[in-house]
């Protein structure tokens, strides 16, 4: 698995800074994900409160909303139903397209169920329609304004943006934990120099993927072998000190998360769980799935009025933005102080299998 790994985040580091720039493009420029439940909703709000400023913009007087409202909740409700469930189903195909291409597939599935709703609706509805180009213009203009909403969305929430925060905390956490590594390493060479042989396999490991461009989705079987090597590595220095508790028999190890989500929260768990400690601490990870969700609970030890500064806020923040990039409303971070715990609760979808696009 270690050399699994080693290779992949290799071929990552080694990728040439057009490829890095072909990902980039493709967070800023990409179709929603139509099979995620925040997208929809997002959608379902926004077009409707276009419809709510089009009747009050409309009608002479507030208090004359009443029909002008139903008129238009005939004509937008059914159409942006069946549209959401034609994008639904097209979602695959969808993805593969290129960015524009996408776009404008969109807007023609808008502009054609408008004139089959029209034509098919024209003869039984109580309300008056006008030409059907009336029509057409306001849904390409209402496409044009979502899709406009989730290509800003996505470049807002690009890990380009938020990776250059993260960056500042990686700059004070990680040579602090690479100086330690080092001397923990250099005091087994001589007493058990596989030992040290091994832990050196999985600071190259490590470090390879921290430094690679990780924005593609990866199985979460890859990411707790790396978890495993990092936690290994701060056993060689905190011995005892650090017990670790892994509860993964039902995990499923093909289910598609965000690299390096959960060894960030591992490492503030060390950090301000086990290292101002005297006595040994246990960190806990348990990872399951249930109902099509996957749950990663993370605890650690917590002292009541501990040394907890921004750089914990700082990697929290990091990791919320990734989850909703991915998977938008789908998923959660939660954080809760127990009696003498800190929990850390993500929960996901379970997407089996390859490649995942952003939310």
């Amino acid at each position: 698995m270690a050399r699994s790994i080693n290779q992949n985040a290799g071929a990552n580091v080694a990728a040439p800074a057009a490829k890095r720039g072909a990902i980039q493009n493709a967070y800023g420029s990409a179709l929603p994900n139509f099979r995620n439940l925040g997208i929809l909703l997002r959608i379902v709000l926004i077009v409707n409160v276009v419809a709510l400023i089009a009747v009050i913009v409309k009608s002479p007087a507030l208090t004359a909303l009443s029909a002008p409202l139903m008129e238009v909740a005939l004509l937008v409700e059914p159409l942006l139903i069946l549209t959401l469930v034609v994008l639904y189903l097209l979602n695959g195909l969808l993805a593969r397209l290129t960015y524009v291409s996408g776009a404008l597939a969109v807007t023609g599935i808008a502009l054609l169920l408008t004139a089959v709703l029209y034509l098919g609706a024209r003869d039984f509805l109580p309300i008056e329609l006008s030409d059907i180009g009336r029509y057409w213009l306001l849904v390409a203009l209402v496409s044009a304004i979502l899709l406009s909403y989730f290509n800003l969305r996505a470049r807002a929430l690009s890990p380009a943006l938020t990776e250059a925060r993260l960056q500042a905390l990686q700059a004070r956490i990680r040579p602090h934990f690479l100086f330690n590594s080092i001397n923990a390493v250099l005091s087994l060479i001589r007493q058990e120099p596989r030992r040290a042989e091994t832990a050196l396999e999985d600071m190259a490991d490590l470090f390879r993927v921290l430094m690679a461009d990780n924005r593609e989705l990866t199985p979460l079987s890859r990411e707790v072998e790396l978890c495993k090597q990092y936690l290994n590595l701060e056993q060689l220095r905190l011995g005892e000190r650090l017990q670790v508790e892994w509860h993964i028999d039902k995990m499923p190890g093909d289910a598609l998360i965000p690299p390096l989500v959960l060894q960030p929260l591992l490492e503030n768990a060390v950090y301000h769980g086990i290292e101002p400690r005297t006595e040994p601490g246990v960190v806990s990870i348990n990872i399951y799935a249930s109902r099509e969700q996957v749950h990663a609970v993370l605890r650690n030890p917590y002292a009541m009025g501990g040394n907890h500064h921004a750089g914990n806020k700082m990697a929290m923040g990091n990791i919320r933005e990734r989850l909703q990039l991915h998977f938008d409303a789908e998923a959660s971070l939660n954080t809760r102080v127990l009696d003498d715990a800190y929990q850390v609760h993500i929960v996901l979808p379970y997407r089996r299998g390859g490649a995942e696009r952003p939310a």
